[in-house]
């Protein structure tokens, strides 16, 4: 091996085992699997090790991403105590359905919103176009975005949450399976055997940003309120389809709100730069007290 091919894997080495180390620090808590025993059917893969890496891409620092996900769980950025019973938003960081981007994506908008009187459950949802994965968007993805929202409604007098004020927030891949669970929800299932099953798998509103699939988004006077987002310079079939969305949401008369930045590309997230776009996260937090789900701060951005 040459000399300088070395020191370039060495280094990869070293930024991934510190992009692990990273996701198990101190600031973020932990997490919690949305099965005790692993996903139906698929228990004997509960225990086998996520993979972090770094990905690259244009125009973005090196940033870490999460893949081989078998045990798929939510991480809580609860509200500080004492506060009012908060709204909680269910988080879907993006990745092409190869891996999550768990900080701009995930995370840090968990940290957001917490920091904003609003509570965050960070989705680490199973990947259906991982090499060699066995799992569908529609059957498994679905899964374990139903399962979430029962899960955090079966438990919201614990987390002090409004359980009539949780929703989602779904970013590119993440986005798709978003508005999937927006499309196909049932109000519990009576007498099921898992007593979390019995709650309401209907979002009372939904976020998406740059979202994936947007093409076939069907939207009914019962769809929840939407929050959009995108960039202008993003890919046509998000740029040009997120607003006939909009236009879906104001046909059926549900309540719906669309920003369209002129900079942004694609995969923004939550970034700090000097851009318009990287306040969208406010103009999110903005709609939230408009519908009532969050209450008013005195200052915003």
């Amino acid at each position: 091996m040459k000399t300088g091919d070395y020191f370039k894997k060495l280094s990869l080495f070293l930024v991934t085992a510190l992009a692990s180390a990273a996701f198990a620090d101190d600031e973020t808590p932990a997490e919690i699997h949305l099965w005790a025993d692993g996903a139906p059917g698929f228990e004997s893969r509960a225990n086998e090790k996520e993979v972090v890496t770094m990905r690259e891409e244009a125009d973005i620092a090196p940033f870490p991403v999460t893949s081989n996900i078998q045990n798929p769980s939510i991480t809580p950025w609860l509200p500080p105590a004492g506060t009012a019973p908060a709204a909680a938003v269910i988080v879907f960081p993006g990745g092409g359905h190869r891996f999550l981007a768990m900080g701009r994506e995930g995370n840090d908008v968990g940290k957001f919103l917490s920091e904003h009187g609003i509570a965050a459950f960070v989705l680490k949802y199973r990947l259906a176009h991982e090499t060699n994965s066995v799992y569908k968007i529609e059957v498994h993805d679905l899964q374990d975005a139903q399962r979430a929202i029962r899960l955090i409604r079966s438990r919201a007098s614990e987390w002090n949450l409004n359980a009539r004020a949780v929703g989602f927030l779904g970013f590119s891949a993440g986005g798709e399976v978003a508005e999937l669970a927006a499309m196909r929800y049932d109000y519990g299932i009576t007498n099921a055997a898992d007593p979390v099953d019995q709650f309401s798998c209907r979002p009372d509103f939904e976020a998406l940003i740059y979202p994936g699939n947007s093409a076939s988004i069907v939207v009914n006077s019962n769809s929840p309120p939407a929050f959009l987002v995108c960039a202008s310079d993003d890919r046509p079939d998000i740029s040009e389809g997120l607003p006939n969305v909009y236009l879906k949401f104001k046909a059926a008369h549900v309540p719906v709100e669309l920003h369209i930045y002129t900079l942004g590309g694609h995969g923004f997230g939550i970034r700090d730069r000097p851009m318009a776009v990287s306040s969208w996260q406010f103009r999110f937090y903005d709609w939230m007290t408009d519908m009532g789900f969050a209450p008013k701060a005195a200052t915003g951005k």
